[in-house]
C-alpha cells in the first residue's frame, strides 16, 4: 500500500476498472542505436508569446526542415515571421480562426451539457497539421508544443527512422510531469504516478495516419487509438516539459475531468488486455465510482503531505472541483462518446482521402480556409 493513503472501502474491481498509474507496458521502448531519418516539418500549435516559438525554430534549423506555426491567442503569424527572420529559420506561419474547412465532429458537442464545452483550439491546430501534411506530401512530421525544450535533434531523427516499424513515436518526458490535475495530486500525496507519451513531442507518419485529435482533454491519447486499442506506438529519446502550476485554478480540474475519465478508463482496460469494446455501461459505472473513491482518498491524504498550507488549500479545491464536474458524468455519456468517436474517425478518414495532393503551401492553407499566411525560407545558395 502507498504511504499516506488508506485502503479504499470497496473491493478491487476486475479487468481494468481502477485507475492505472502507469501505461508504460503499452509502449515499445527503443533505446539502442537505430536508423536516423529526416523530418519533413515540425508543426507547432502556438498559443503563447512569440518568444516561446524560438526554440522550435532553432530545432528546425538543426534538422533542416520548416517549422509550421499555427497561431492563435497570444501568438501571431506576423510575430512568428519576425522571429524566423531574426534567426534565419525556415517558417510557414498562419493565424488560425475559429472555423476552418475541416469536418464538424459529433464528439465536439458531447456531452451536450454546456458546462462541458471546451475552450482552446489545440485539437483543431493538430488536425490542421495532419491535413496540411497530406496535401503537401509530407510523410514524417513532428508535433512539438511551444513549451517543450531540450530535444536532441538525433532523437527526432531516430523517431522519424522508427516510423517504418511503428504507427507513432513519442519522446519520453524527462522534465516536469505533464499529467492531469488529479494525477498530479496523486503524485503529491505519495503515489508514484507516471506520465505517457503525447502530442507535445511526437513524430507521426502523416501520409498514412487516418486518426484525428478530438476536441477533448487527452486528445492525443485518443489520437493513438484505433478501433480496437492502441496503435503500435514507440517511445525513444527524451524531451523536457516546462513547469506549470496544475493547481493554479480550479477550472483546469473541471475542464479536464471528462476527458481524463474517458482516457484513463480506456487505458486501464488496455493495460489488462481488454479492448475499447469492453468499455460498456457496467464498466463505466464501476470506473467512475472508483474515480470518486480515489479522489476521496487524495482529499483525505492532502493534510499529511509535505506542502505549504496554501498549496494544500489549492489542491483541496482542485479535487473538490473534480468531484463537482464528475457528478454530471454518466456511464451513458462515456459509451455515447466512444460510439461517436468511432463515427468521427470514419468521417475523418474519408475527408483526408479526398484532400487534393501536391499543392503549394499557400494553396494548401487556403483550401483549409487559412488565408493569412507568412512564409520565410532563408537563402542557402551562393551569393554571387
Amino acid at each position: 500500500m502507498t504511504a499516506g493513503l488508506a485502503e479504499p472501502p470497496v473491493a478491487r474491481p476486475v479487468r481494468g476498472r481502477r485507475h492505472s498509474t502507469s501505461h508504460a507496458n503499452l509502449l515499445h521502448r527503443v533505446d539502442g542505436p537505430t536508423a536516423l531519418d529526416r523530418l519533413d516539418a515540425i508543426i507547432v500549435p502556438s498559443a503563447r508569446q512569440t518568444a516561446y516559438l524560438s526554440y522550435a525554430l532553432r530545432l528546425g534549423q538543426q534538422l533542416d526542415c520548416p517549422v509550421v506555426a499555427l497561431c492563435s491567442l497570444r501568438a501571431s503569424a506576423e510575430g512568428a515571421l519576425r522571429a524566423a527572420k531574426r534567426l534565419g529559420a525556415h517558417l510557414i506561419a498562419t493565424d488560425v480562426p475559429e472555423r476552418v474547412n475541416l469536418p464538424t465532429f459529433a464528439t465536439s458537442g458531447l456531452p451536450a451539457d454546456p458546462r462541458f464545452r471546451r475552450k482552446g483550439d489545440l485539437s483543431l491546430k493538430r488536425n490542421i497539421g495532419l491535413a496540411l501534411s497530406r496535401m503537401l506530401g509530407w510523410n514524417r512530421v513532428a508535433f512539438l508544443d511551444d513549451d517543450i525544450r531540450s530535444v536532441r535533434p538525433d532523437d527526432m531523427r531516430a523517431a522519424a527512422g522508427l516510423l517504418d516499424r511503428f504507427s507513432m513515436v513519442g519522446l519520453g518526458n524527462a522534465g516536469f510531469p505533464d499529467n492531469s490535475v488529479v494525477c498530479h495530486a496523486l503524485r503529491e500525496v505519495g503515489v508514484p504516478q507516471e506520465t505517457f507519451v503525447g502530442g507535445g513531442a511526437m513524430v507521426v507518419p502523416a501520409g498514412r495516419t487516418t486518426t484525428f485529435f478530438p476536441d477533448v482533454y487527452n486528445e492525443d491519447w485518443f489520437f493513438l487509438l484505433d478501433e480496437d486499442g492502441l496503435s503500435r506506438t514507440a517511445v525513444t529519446g527524451t524531451m523536457h516539459q516546462e513547469p506549470y502550476d496544475p493547481f493554479r485554478t480550479t477550472e483546469r480540474a473541471r475542464a479536464e475531468e471528462f476527458g481524463d475519465c474517458l482516457a484513463e478508463g480506456i487505458y486501464a482496460l488496455l493495460d489488462e488486455g481488454g479492448t475499447v469494446a469492453d468499455a460498456d455501461l457496467a464498466f463505466w459505472a464501476d470506473f467512475l465510482e472508483d474515480r470518486r473513491v480515489m479522489v476521496d482518498r487524495i482529499l483525505a491524504a492532502i493534510p499529511g503531505c509535505d506542502k505549504s498550507p496554501e498549496e494544500k488549500r489549492r489542491m483541496t479545491e482542485a479535487m473538490r472541483a473534480s468531484h463537482g464536474r464528475r457528478k454530471f458524468i454518466t456511464p451513458e455519456h462515456c459509451v455515447g462518446y466512444l460510439s461517436a468517436l468511432a463515427d468521427d474517425r470514419a468521417l475523418w478518414r474519408s475527408r483526408v482521402e479526398e484532400l487534393p495532393k501536391d499543392l503549394g503551401v499557400r494553396k494548401a492553407l487556403a483550401h483549409l480556409g487559412l488565408n493569412t499566411t507568412y512564409l520565410f525560407q532563408p537563402w542557402r545558395g551562393r551569393r554571387d
